[in-house]
């Protein structure tokens, strides 16, 4: 299950408006009219999807219920994968 609060890179106590606001920029950023990169359509997708369900009070709540009851079965990995996913946003590749 992807982290939607790192594909945004807000915390998971983000406001509504800080939300929106890093969403806002971000889709503009990987907009794949903006931006040629051969990954950027995908990021766009996912940072709209992201910004799809933490924007919604209902699904961000079912989404946190969820994220807070999962096991995690790998902490390495998991904490590897925030990282990784946090530097990307930033345009860093770490190697896995």
């Amino acid at each position: 299950m992807e982290n939607l609060y790192a594909i945004l890179g807000v915390a998971p106590n983000a406001s509504d408006d800080e939300i929106k606001k890093v969403y806002r920029s971000l889709a503009m950023r990987y907009h794949p009219d903006r931006n040629q990169a051969p990954d950027a359509e995908a990021r766009f997708k996912a940072v709209t999807k992201a910004y799809e369900v933490l924007s919604d009070p209902v699904r961000r709540a079912e989404y946190n219920q969820s994220v807070n009851h999962r096991i995690v079965l790998d902490a390495e990995a998991e904490a590897f994968e925030l990282w990784r996913s946090l530097f990307a946003l930033n345009g860093v590749a770490l190697q896995p």
